[in-house]
């Protein structure tokens, strides 16, 4: 077998990206989304594209925020695993992967073998996640009404709110967070993405209930690609009302009142109770998100 030649593409050669397969239908994942041919990488053998990335960030980023599109040709495992360590950027890994695919063999074998070269890489599996996408046709979800919803320009409410939020949370980035520097940076790192977010600031609510008890929070946004359900919440002592329904609800109404013309969601698969709002409030799953991160050390 021939050498695999790792390259870093720029506009002159970016159109290599583009010669590879995408049986997983990358593309249409990343309609929205644009990449940098700075921040694109293949790997060639005998002058065919055998594994590509694209890393991406916001506008402003001088560095990725993640690595987003990730595609490795059958039996080419070693070669996506080499694009992997050499890259310049150890940033989570997240595959984008059409909402079926484990329903098909074909397109199951492509995934597996996406998998097994990250984890050659070292990189581990953090979780897997529905994402979902509301349009107009699904009509606006009822709002139930026990709620009251207001803003608060102060930071330190919505730290204080998300840290005991994620004091008894289900989302594996926030216990990530959690293992790695307690509740605080759980709580700090959620404000900083919802600051980097180009969606203003203003957005961000408070739900209390008529008793004027906080019962939770909800952030609507905009990523750089578009409206979002950003952050939903409830506090620990208001769960098990079926609150985080009425929070979604809201939300969607806030962004669709703000011009949104569909609106993104995505939840860990294994947080049931989040999962069962999205379906009832009308979001269908439309991909899921696979994430891998490095494994501390593992990757040089």
């Amino acid at each position: 077998m021939t050498l695999t030649v790792i390259r870093a593409l720029d506009e002159s050669d970016a159109h290599l990206f583009d010669a590879h397969p995408d049986p997983l239908n990358a593309r249409a994942a990343h309609q929205r989304t644009t990449h940098r041919p700075d921040w694109k990488r293949v790997a060639l053998r005998d002058g065919t594209v055998v594994a590509r990335g694209a890393w991406w960030g916001g506008p402003d980023d001088e560095q990725p925020v993640n690595l987003n599109w990730f595609d490795v040709a059958e039996g080419e495992v070693e070669a996506g695993a080499e694009l992997l360590r050499s890259a310049p950027w150890q940033v989570e890994l997240e595959l984008n992967l059409p909402g079926d695919w484990r329903e098909h063999p074909d397109l199951a074998a492509a995934a597996e073998t996406r998998f097994a070269a990250a984890r050659a890489a070292g990189y581990e599996l953090l979780v897997e996640r529905f994402l979902y996408r509301w349009t107009p046709e699904r009509g606006l979800p009822e709002r139930p009404g026990r709620l009251l919803f207001t803003p608060e320009p102060d930071d330190a409410v919505f730290f204080d709110a998300l840290r005991r939020i994620h004091a008894a949370t289900l989302d594996a980035h926030a216990l990530k967070a959690i293992e790695e520097g307690g509740l605080d940076r759980a709580a700090r790192e959620e404000l900083e993405f919802f600051h980097w977010c180009p969606s203003p600031r203003e957005w961000w609510q408070l739900a209390h209930t008529p008793e004027g008890e906080l019962a939770g929070i909800h952030i609507p946004a905009h990523n750089p690609s578009g409206p979002t359900i950003g952050f939903i919440g409830v506090l620990p002592e208001h769960r098990g009302r079926g609150y985080a329904y009425d929070l979604l609800a809201e939300c969607t109404h806030f962004l669709v009142a703000h011009g949104a013309e569909a609106v993104t969601g995505a939840t860990d698969r294994g947080n049931f109770p989040m999962a069962a709002n999205f379906t009832r409030a009308g979001f269908p799953v439309v991909r899921e998100r696979i994430n891998f991160h490095p494994a501390p050390g593992a990757v040089s």
